[in-house]
């Protein structure tokens, strides 16, 4: 259990137990409040009346607000609010990961944002009317909201659906700051009202299957969605179910991971605990999103340790399952210096296959240069683990699929190559670039242009070099900001040398980019994008 505060009387919590309840009413709590409706996730999961029980007998009072995900109502806001209002604080509200329990408090918090006249069009699976629209968009994260924006700034009179089924928007490359005890998680999430475009269809549902051939989507809800354009954005899952042991240890005994937003804040919580011992850090398989943050952890923890002395007592081994430390041999010599710098140890084709949280034991398969294969069990106090990562399953079994699952694109133009109606941008498209915020960046702007392009009978006119970008934040202050293209092709966007740590990109990193993220990418605004024509 992973409580994560939001003010002096509210917190959110991943699903809890009977058990949690003595911690909880020992952290002070006074008020329990269930978001999850009972069943959800079949036996695993305790009732509602069995959570009530544990806490009255630990004199807490206890509510049960039911709220399917993706279906939060403002009716459920005004409900959650007045409890808010009725219940002793401190209160915690807890779900299935924290999500609906935080956007609820978010909402109570604000009901204004949520009734403001440029709010979406909200269409939950339950009232949805089955009706057609010229581009559905698959995903409203970073990609799917750039790529909307950057069309409606074009045609603002196109009729666009987003289907989303989650109730927050999160900007997700500072979850690493997060973990380095310098950026406030609360900052990174915002209700998903606040962030799709105004005069967009929400859909407040999951995709289930894509059949191209009749342009439609199925929803989770059992209707269905008819499109003259479809965009792909829904983004990659996180597969952290095939490490067995790791869902249930999340969280505690030193087990966390920057990938997450309720463990980043967890992340430093064991880094500024750390004195002695044990520093595990992972990188499964590629492909993953951001390929540098696995080792930014590492970085951002050790720079720390060094700075209040105690770097010299801790053993600190990052665990690779590839055989290089970055894919673009230029930034390697300076990310060795800090390797050097912190006696980190390296363990190339070194993959994270099993963890076992009470024990503190992580079972890595090794590879050595004959290719024979073992296991080896290392002990830890903390370790910090980067999930595989896999095509969404309703992708990877669609016929848009790629050999690999992934969304089949042109390189180039980012349109299917069966299917010229639908185009595919950000993490789950098969194009061969790293999967970071500034390639969906990029990549919206090229969609957005080959598809009205497509749309009026036109040559697809803007390629994409396959630009992207990696803010490599090796200490607190500085960063080396690795920016390529395909084929490890160096494409920097200011005047400086790319390979050298800097405090300017520490300050892009940490102070600018947020703000540009909020409010530039997400409302349509294209700066230093480089769209390519031929």
């Amino acid at each position: 259990m992973q409580i994560v505060p939001h003010s002096d009387r509210f917190a959110s919590a991943g699903q809890i137990t009977p058990d949690d309840v003595a911690r909880i009413a020992a952290a002070g709590y006074r008020s329990i409040i269930c978001t999850r409706p009972d069943g959800e996730s079949g036996a695993d999961q305790p009732t509602s009346q069995d959570l009530r029980t544990a806490a009255l007998k630990h004199g807490l009072q206890f509510a049960y607000l039911p709220v399917k995900p993706g279906q939060i109502t403002a009716s459920d806001a005004e409900r959650f609010a007045q409890l808010l209002d009725d219940l002793p604080d401190p209160i915690l509200a807890y779900c299935r990961s924290g999500n609906r329990a935080t956007t609820l408090y978010q909402l109570a918090a604000s009901p204004a944002a949520a009734q403001a006249p440029s709010a979406p069009a909200v269409l939950p699976a339950c009232d949805w009317d089955g009706a057609g629209f010229d581009i559905v968009v698959i995903g409203g994260g970073f990609a799917g909201i750039a790529v909307t924006a950057s069309l409606l700034r074009r045609q603002p009179y196109l009729n666009i659906a987003i289907v989303e089924p989650a109730d927050h928007h999160d900007y997700q490359p500072a979850w690493t700051l997060v973990g380095g005890g310098v950026y406030d998680a609360k900052k990174t999430r915002r209700p998903m009202a606040s962030v799709i475009p105004e005069g967009v269809k929400w859909i407040r549902a999951a995709a289930t299957r894509v059949e191209p051939h009749n342009n439609l989507v199925r929803l989770d809800s059992g209707e269905t969605v008819t499109y003259r354009d479809l965009i792909v954005t829904p983004g990659l899952r996180l597969a952290w179910e095939r490490i067995p042991g790791l869902e249930e240890t999340l969280g505690k005994h030193g087990v966390t991971s920057n990938y997450c937003y309720d463990l980043a804040p967890y992340t430093w919580q064991l880094v500024e605990q750390m004195k002695a011992g044990t520093a595990l850090f992972t990188q499964p398989v590629m492909p993953i999103k951001c390929a540098g943050a696995p080792q930014k952890a590492m970085y951002l923890a050790c720079d720390y340790w060094r700075r209040t002395g105690v770097l010299s007592k801790v053993n600190v081994e990052f665990n690779l399952a590839g055989a290089v430390l970055f894919g673009v041999a230029v930034f390697v010599p300076p990310l060795m210096k800090y390797v050097e710098r912190y006696n980190a140890k390296l363990a190339f084709s070194s993959n994270l296959v099993a963890i076992d949280g009470p024990s503190r034991t992580a079972t890595f398969e090794t590879k050595d240069a004959n290719g024979k294969v073992a296991r080896v069990e290392k002990r830890f106090d903390m370790i910090h683990v980067v999930p595989p990562q896999v095509p969404p399953d309703f992708i990877r079994d669609s016929e848009l699929a790629d050999e690999g699952g992934w969304c089949e694109v042109d390189h180039a133009t980012l349109q299917h190559p069966r299917f010229s109606n639908v185009f595919s941008l950000g993490d789950v498209c098969s194009a061969p670039n790293a999967k970071t915020g500034a390639a969906a960046r990029k990549q919206a702007v090229i969609v957005a242009e080959n598809l009205l392009a497509a749309r009026g009978g036109k040559p697809l006119a803007y390629r994409y070099d396959g630009y992207g970008a990696c803010p490599l934040t090796v200490e607190r202050g500085k960063v080396v900001l690795a920016e390529f293209g395909y084929g490890g092709k160096l494409l920097p966007t200011f005047p400086l040398n790319p390979t050298r740590p800097s405090r300017f990109m520490w300050f892009l990193k940490a102070s600018v980019l947020p703000r540009f993220y909020w409010s530039g990418v997400l409302k349509g605004r294209e700066w230093l994008t480089r769209a390519g024509r031929d």
